[in-house]
């Protein structure tokens, strides 16, 4: 059985990545071309949802490292 910390690290990530995938899916629907190419500002839009994910990860890890810490686990924490 998968412990309750790895479940909901998953579910995040994932809930993440999806999330990802259909700002990705909207901007092609918006910006995307008749001949499957993606204008200018569709690819700058694109760009800022690739840094916006990014930041996106490192705040859910920071979040899940300091919510999922075990204080009696014998490890100093900041």
């Amino acid at each position: 059985m998968v412990e309750r910390e790895s479940l909901i690290e998953i579910v995040v990530s994932v809930g993440a990545v999806v999330a990802m995938l259909a700002a990705m899916f909207a901007i092609g629907s918006s910006y995307g071309a008749a001949n499957s190419t993606l204008s200018s500002q569709g690819g700058q839009m694109l760009v800022w949802v690739i840094v916006g994910f990014i930041l996106l990860m490192t705040a859910v890890g920071v979040a899940l490292a300091y919510l999922l810490n075990d204080s009696n686990d014998g490890t100093v924490s900041a």
